[in-house]
């Protein structure tokens, strides 16, 4: 093993930057070329065809089984000028990525000859094997049965030679077996709640979308390095591993020059995003070393989420060309800052009004105000929730950790904004206003846009951030499907909206005028959402001690996070919300305690291989290495010279030899703890068992391991060291 070290190490050094041409100086020259597309779809479908798409895509309208046979005619005759010789239903299974199976557009004719076929039939709906994704019960090895179908709202792409068509994945019973799915519902149901609020404003809004620009974040490490880590490979993190007399303490990664192989690395990866219709903007060295991010111009929620599932895959294939892995773990290196995906939110008008910005007038200030607020309360509410779709196994390792937000959701609004709030609820009182009440009111509100102008600061330590015209939702995690956040953030945005709807038509039915009515309950819920607003340092223990005493949730679990997927606010804004049934909610809760259990399962036996095959044999090697020192001392000197020149040896064989005996001891305990929780049956018990009693071990033998690193010979040390792995790109 150490000279596979070594040998990838010295194929580290031969590395050459590859080259990259640009397909034109001019992005406007090939953006969208490989996207089914407007532009394309004017030029093969008929008249009919594309207004009948526009309109489903807009308006949320069927298309006929005639117009699908016309526009699959379409998007076939485009696919194969481009190149295109297969076609895939792509969906993203509850999974860690996405799913395609590839068929020929090869077919027999009626003569028996060979032609290209692709139907509307086909372009509609597919039938892959259900039974082999997680279901949570949904389905069972024998029913196999589950159903691709077309969503229309996102672009058919190609991806190589292959026609992709993005799809919902659901059961035989028409349960949702995907992400994808959810979202559309969320992302409905929060259509329609903020259209109703916005028509107290503005008659002539009939359709809000949520808009999403995420962040990603990632490692890059060279290919051969990685090859020589099974940890690495298997588990996408580092079990083992001391830290580098040198990381990030010196803060000068972030924002750095970009190395020339990684800069050509993030050019081809623009240029693949910019023809995938991708809207790749900003590229920029991160905090830790061989840290990066990519950012794109904000799209709508759904084909944003498409776009960064597709993006990660084409990083993937992009890094094996340029030799590089890239590491999409939270926490691939313990000790340094893990990787997020900044979810940037808003809500956007058919009018072209961004509901999070202020406006430029009274009534504009007005409605920023009444989504402002609403969506503080349903953070509030739903803290849980958020949480909840966040907190995954390999998300825990960062959240917390002086670096990313902390489990603790609050909401950051700047101190400007804050304190308009509270002035806010002392000008608004529970009693009937007067007119020169409301009037003082509106134009304290009015002014908003000069007080919003950057005087809005930026807090890295809040999960919740308000940023001057959206909220970042900063806790998730860099591997995840952004649309379990987006789900949970749009659900539950939808009910707390259709709350507010309620109670303003309630005091309105009253007799109370429309805008004081507005008032009163924006007052109510800035007074009982007071909890969840803090402007301070999450990082700190001051903070624990005070969300606590507010009544926040700080639940650092995973299992007991998911748990909250079921808790009665959860439930009324998914299952009341129509945005999943309670089958459905429960199946998906079923599905994360399986994967948080067979990813700790996975890590337990990955480290047990380790440490057993590969540090222990390492360290007796060395410890005998040692002991043949001691004797050949012992043989040349006399015994007061030996006892003043071995005694700092003997004790480095103690030290090995207690921790290669912590190692082996802690090693058998983990494997049969491990044994104990998978007798359980129930997945939420067995995922707790695993949390509290396999999980640990991972931890302990992993200290005993890294002090190993520290004393062993480095030349025989097996594996990559933190300085090998972050210092060479």
């Amino acid at each position: 093993m150490a000279t596979l070290r070594f040998q990838a190490l010295g194929e580290l050094f031969k590395r050459q930057p590859v080259s990259v041409s640009l397909p034109s100086p001019r992005v406007t020259d090939y953006y969208g070329e490989l996207v089914f597309g407007k532009e394309a779809m004017q030029k093969y479908l008929s008249k009919d065809a594309y207004e009948a798409v526009l309109d489903a895509i807009e308006a949320g309208t069927t298309i006929e089984r005639k117009i699908s046979d016309a526009v699959a005619l379409g998007l076939k005759s485009w696919a194969l000028d481009k190149g295109a010789t297969h076609y895939t239903h792509w969906f993203q299974p509850l999974t860690d990525g996405t799913a395609e199976k590839h068929d020929g557009f090869i077919d027999y004719g009626e003569g028996g000859n060979i032609i290209s076929n692709f139907s509307g039939k086909l372009l509609a709906q597919q039938e892959p094997d259900a039974s082999s994704f997680p279901s949570g019960g949904i389905r069972a090895t024998f029913e196999a049965r589950g159903y691709t179908a077309w969503d229309v709202t996102s672009p058919a792409f190609i991806v190589g030679t292959t026609l992709c068509i993005p799809t919902i994945f659901i059961s035989y019973t028409g349960e949702a077996l995907d992400y994808k799915t959810p979202l559309l519902k969320a992302l409905a149901a929060s259509d329609k709640a903020a259209t109703d609020v916005c028509q107290y404003f503005d008659k002539n809004i009939t359709k809000v979308h949520n808009n999403l620009g995420w962040e990603q974040e990632y490692f890059l490490i060279d290919e051969a390095l990685y090859l020589t880590r099974p940890d690495l490979m298997l588990t996408g993190r580092t079990l083992m591993g001391h830290a580098s007399a040198k990381d990030q303490q010196l803060e000068d990664h972030y924002f750095s020059s970009i190395p020339e192989r990684v800069t050509n690395f993030m050019m081809e990866i623009e240029v693949e995003a910019h023809k995938l219709g991708i809207p790749a903007k900003t590229r920029h060295n991160e905090v830790a070393p061989n840290q990066f991010e990519l950012a794109p111009i904000f799209e709508e929620c759904n084909l944003a989420n498409d776009h960064n599932q597709l993006i990660m895959d084409v990083m993937k294939r992009v890094a094996r060309k340029h030799k590089f892995a890239i590491l999409l773990h939270e926490k691939p290196f313990a000790g340094i800052n893990g990787s997020g995906k900044h979810n940037n939110w808003s809500m956007a008008t058919n009018t072209g009004v961004n509901l999070l910005s202020p406006g430029k007038n009274p009534k504009g200030n007005m409605l920023f105000l009444t989504f402002f607020v609403n969506v503080i309360s349903a953070v509030y509410k739903h803290q849980d929730l958020l949480r909840a779709s966040i907190l995954t196994m390999s998300n825990t390792f960062r959240l917390g950790a002086n670096e990313a937000p902390p489990a603790i959701v609050s909401v950051f609004c700047g101190t400007q904004l804050s304190a308009m709030l509270e002035n806010l609820v002392e000008k608004v009182t529970s009693e009937k206003m007067t007119p020169e009440e409301k009037t003082a009111l509106k134009l304290g509100i009015g002014r908003l846009p000069e007080i919003l102008l950057d005087n809005t600061d930026r807090n890295r330590t809040s999960p919740f951030a308000f940023t001057g015209n959206r909220f970042e939702f900063r806790a998730v995690g860099s591997s995840a499907n952004c649309a379990a956040a987006m789900t949970a953030l749009s659900a539950a945005v939808a009910q707390q909206l259709r709350e507010f709807k309620v109670d303003v038509d309630a005091l309105i039915k009253s007799g109370v005028k429309k805008d004081e009515a507005i008032f009163q309950v924006i007052k109510k819920l800035i007074i009982e959402s007071t909890p969840i607003r803090f402007d301070g340092d999450g990082y700190s223990d001051e903070w624990k001690k005070e969300a606590a005493r507010r009544g926040l949730s700080n639940i650092t679990s995973a299992p007991e996070s998911i748990g909250k997927y079921l808790d009665p606010a959860s439930k009324k804004a998914l299952v009341e919300g129509g945005i999943m049934s309670e089958r459905e909610l429960e199946a998906r809760v079923e599905v994360e305690y399986e994967k948080f259990i067979k990813k700790v399962q996975i890590e337990a036996r990955v480290l047990g291989d380790l440490a057993i095959n590969h540090i222990v044999p390492t360290a007796v090697a060395y410890q005998s290495h040692l002991i043949e020192n001691v004797k050949g001392l012992k043989e040349i000197f006399t015994d007061s010279e030996f006892e003043e020149l071995a005694g700092a040896r003997k004790e480095l064989i103690k030290d090995i030899s207690h921790h290669i005996s912590s190692i082996k001891a802690k090693t058998k305990a983990m494997i049969n703890a491990r044994k104990e929780a998978n007798v359980i049956e129930h997945a939420k018990e067995k995922a707790f068992a695993y949390e509290q009693k396999v999980r640990p071990f991972i931890d302990d033998i992993r200290y005993h391991i890294d002090k190993l690193e520290l004393v062993v010979d480095n030349e025989m040390w097996p594996l990559p060291k933190y300085r090998e792995l972050l210092f060479n790109r």
